[in-house]
């Protein structure tokens, strides 16, 4: 689906797993280029969720990123040591900024 066309610079974890990332680019880039659609499950129907518009406008795109849930992956700049997960479920209101 994507495909890089510089090399990368630093070190990201996805659900346990090592990947490859540019510092400064969009989470949602950096999992797209992994080849990782999936990052999330819908509250109701468990169904797989992906970046829809990578402009933060349909939060499609919510995963937990070091330790906190509700982050729009398309919003967050990668660091060399970002942890990132997907979100299951429901994401919690109480949390939600």
């Amino acid at each position: 689906m994507f495909r890089r066309t510089e090399p990368t610079d630093c070190m990201i974890t996805w659900d346990g797993a090592a990947l490859p990332a540019r510092a400064g680019e969009p989470l949602a880039v950096a999992l797209l280029a992994a080849g990782i659609t999936h990052f999330r499950d819908t509250a109701v129907s468990g169904t797989a969720r992906g970046p829809l518009c990578l402009m933060g406008a349909c939060f499609d795109c919510l995963v937990q990123v070091d330790g906190e849930a509700n982050v729009q992956a398309c919003m967050v700049t990668v660091h060399a040591g970002l942890r990132a997960a997907p979100q299951h479920g429901a994401r919690d209101l109480d949390d939600a900024a």
